[in-house]
């Protein structure tokens, strides 16, 4: 039932590159996550068979087993979805670049566990812009506390800012949120954070992905446009 991903696939990066020669800027620049959360093992070999490299799940378990499942496939796994703190080990253990980052004792747990994995895995801080009460994140006043204690780690390597929006129909309510982002990213770079510890901004999904990359967005997290709609309850 996965027959027609390549051809999403093709079509999403198009509108990628589209949107980036649009903003000035080079597709290439902007790295796309295809986020395969309650979809079987078999979409991610669909899209890994046509090129895809990276693949975002939401869930620790879920991107344990399709890790597992998928060892013979050369591909990098990003959580996106909020990691409790006594997952932060079996992440850190597996997967190449956590979204994440809430907190400073999160961003410890992580360093702590991939420096004893003798692994390095990227971190995002997660931040929560509209402060909703549904969403995880850091507030905009605890970012910098996290930048400075990210310069300390050896396991874990701060590489830029994650966003979630407030749900929106139109995608253009999303821009403002966008552009709130990479002003912080900004704003941090302008104050001496090290401009390398925050060259991503994650930000964008399915329904807004291009105007998250009119506004500057690095990566783009796109699952729907490529699988389909989610198979929630289903067996991945």
């Amino acid at each position: 039932m996965y027959e027609d991903v390549p051809q999403r696939l093709n079509r999403v990066r198009e509108r990628i590159a589209d949107a980036a020669h649009r903003a000035g800027r080079k597709p290439e620049d902007v790295r796309l996550i295809a986020v395969s959360k309650t979809h079987p093992i078999d979409a991610v070999r669909a899209a890994a068979d046509a090129g895809q490299i990276d693949f975002g799940e939401n869930k620790v378990q879920e991107a344990l087993q399709k890790i597992a499942q998928n060892a013979d496939t050369r591909v990098r796994w990003h959580l996106i979805g909020h990691l409790q703190s006594n997952k932060a080990r079996k992440a850190a253990a597996a997967v190449g670049a956590i979204h994440a980052i809430d907190s400073v004792d999160l961003l410890r747990r992580v360093d702590q566990a991939a420096a004893e994995a003798g692994r390095i895995v990227e971190v995002l801080i997660q931040v929560d812009l509209a402060l909703e009460e549904t969403k995880h994140g850091a507030a905009i006043d605890a970012v910098p506390g996290i930048v400075r204690a990210a310069e300390g780690c050896t396991g874990a390597r701060l590489t830029g800012l994650m966003l979630l929006p407030p749900l929106a129909d139109n995608p253009e309510d999303a821009r403002p949120w966008f552009a709130r982002l990479r002003a912080l990213r900004d704003e941090l770079v302008d104050a001496g954070s090290p401009a390398e510890r925050l060259r991503e901004l994650s930000m964008g999904m399915s329904h807004d992905f291009e105007v998250a990359i009119a506004e500057g967005a690095t990566m783009v997290r796109v699952g729907t446009a490529i699988f389909g709609e989610r198979r929630y309850g289903k067996p991945v």
